[in-house]
């Protein structure tokens, strides 16, 4: 228990150190994101959504705007696939490459999120937990995470909560490397390049994943 103290005080200093040294000196490109935001479709340059955190805790997390204003009004479990009309010129860029979650380095820095984490979902989701979900609940929602690595919106919903659930009863700070050094992976291939190239061992449902991958695609 001890040792797990030890990498969670490690995990939140480099949470703030890399969180100091992205934001500081890569500013000038977060300006130029947001004049390509404004100059390509109307609204404001961030996207702020309420989502649950850390032991259920409230917190507004911060995007790039990457879709059209009102479209954040979705149906429960219905992932924004690539090809979403709703999906601006710019933001198409700004998601396949996740510039759009820079911002929330900013949630890093207040201790709102981590670095790796389970990503935060809608607070509309709660309802659907049951007491193995919640453990989800029991760390900081992270920028990347396991199920972000493993495949993300091309899996079923309830895998990604496998997923979610499994980084939290096995975090270590070397499963915290592996999982951010995968997200480069992700960012210059593509999230469906890791459906089936796990970092764990998890049996999957697979027919579910193959008919997801199927459908974004149509």
């Amino acid at each position: 228990m001890k040792g797990k103290k030890i990498q969670r005080f490690i995990k939140r200093t480099i949470d703030i150190v890399v969180s100091l040294i992205v934001i500081v000196p890569f500013l000038p490109i977060w300006i130029i994101v947001a004049i390509l935001i404004k100059a390509t479709s109307k609204g404001p340059v961030l996207f702020l959504q309420d989502r649950p955190g850390l032991h259920k805790q409230i917190f507004k997390v911060y995007k790039f705007r990457t879709m059209r204003p009102g479209s954040e009004k979705m149906i429960k479990g219905q992932e924004v696939m690539q090809n979403d009309a709703r999906i601006t010129s710019i933001g198409k860029l700004l998601r396949r490459t996740k510039v759009d979650e820079i911002p929330q380095l900013i949630n890093v820095l207040k201790g709102e999120m981590s670095l790796v984490g389970p990503r935060p979902e809608r607070i509309a989701s709660l309802s659907d937990y049951d007491e193995e979900i919640l453990k989800r609940l029991n760390v900081r929602p992270g920028m990347t995470g396991l199920a972000q690595v493993s495949g993300n919106i091309y899996l079923a919903l309830d895998n990604r909560y496998k997923l979610d659930v499994y980084y939290v009863e096995n975090f270590s700070l070397w499963l915290d490397l592996k999982i951010f050094l995968r997200t480069i992976g992700v960012v210059l291939l593509g999230e469906d390049k890791y459906v089936d190239n796990n970092l764990v061992d998890i049996n999957y449902r697979t027919e579910e994943v193959a008919a997801i991958r199927e459908d974004s695609f149509k």
